[in-house]
């Protein structure tokens, strides 16, 4: 489905992405690694924010490293963003909603999408009017996430869903992506390797911008280096 090919990315003299490929078919795959390592950065390449200087990306066969935000976005890639960058005086109804009114496949089905993401999500329909910058912090990560599935995504990213949320919150965020990879493909770059291994098929280890490990999350886990620098075993 996605295809990253021997990206490089630069930010001014510094190489961030170092030859750096990986891809991803119909499932859930976890991108793990330290602060610094290239996670966003290659995120961002996806989304065209951060144009590799070489290498190639493609998605559904079709290179995609050339293209413009907007238009990635409508083949049917969705992104939670780190930051989580909601509208926080609209109401939850209104974020919502404004995840599918620019995308063609979650804009002919907006009813449709509410449910689905009420469903997953039923806390939001409970506060569907309350201003999103009301919510607690967990709630608006929920809020992030089921805004990105109103856009019906072939393809979902996120960019450490975790960050910021207390133990129980952040087992909440991974069992809903445990539920959302059985309606889409999920990339998930994250720290907190522990959780995300429980949500993920497969995953890779990035390191100073290159990938040095790659297996199942069932191999990664009884990895030697994945349980001393990432698991504390």
């Amino acid at each position: 489905m996605l295809v990253v090919s021997k990206i490089n990315n630069y930010y001014g003299k510094q190489h961030v992405l170092r030859d750096l490929s990986l891809d991803i078919g119909e499932e859930s795959v976890g991108l793990f690694g330290p602060n610094g390592a290239g996670k966003t950065t290659l995120v961002n390449a996806i989304l065209g924010i951060a144009r590799p200087a070489s290498g190639t990306i493609t998605f559904l066969e079709r290179p995609i490293h050339h293209l413009a935000t907007h238009r990635i976005i409508r083949l049917g890639i969705s992104v939670v963003p780190q930051g989580r960058e909601l509208f926080p005086i609209m109401s939850v109804r209104g974020n919502l909603e404004a995840g599918a009114a620019y995308v063609p496949n979650g804009r002919g089905s907006i009813d449709e999408r509410l449910n689905t993401v009420f469903a997953m999500f039923p806390v939001l329909e409970s506060r569907s009017r309350q201003l999103a910058g009301t919510l607690s912090g967990g709630e608006q990560r929920m809020l992030a996430i089921a805004r990105a599935m109103m856009a019906n995504p072939r393809f979902l990213m996120l960019d450490e869903p975790s960050l910021g949320l207390q133990p129980s919150l952040v087992a909440d965020v991974f069992r809903k992506l445990r539920e959302i990879k059985k309606m889409t493909s999920v990339f998930v770059a994250e720290q907190n390797v522990y959780q995300a291994l429980k949500a993920v098929d497969r995953g890779y280890v990035i390191e100073n911008g290159r990938i040095v490990l790659d297996g199942t999350a069932e191999d990664l886990s009884g990895n030697d280096h994945i349980r001393k620098s990432y698991l504390g075993l």
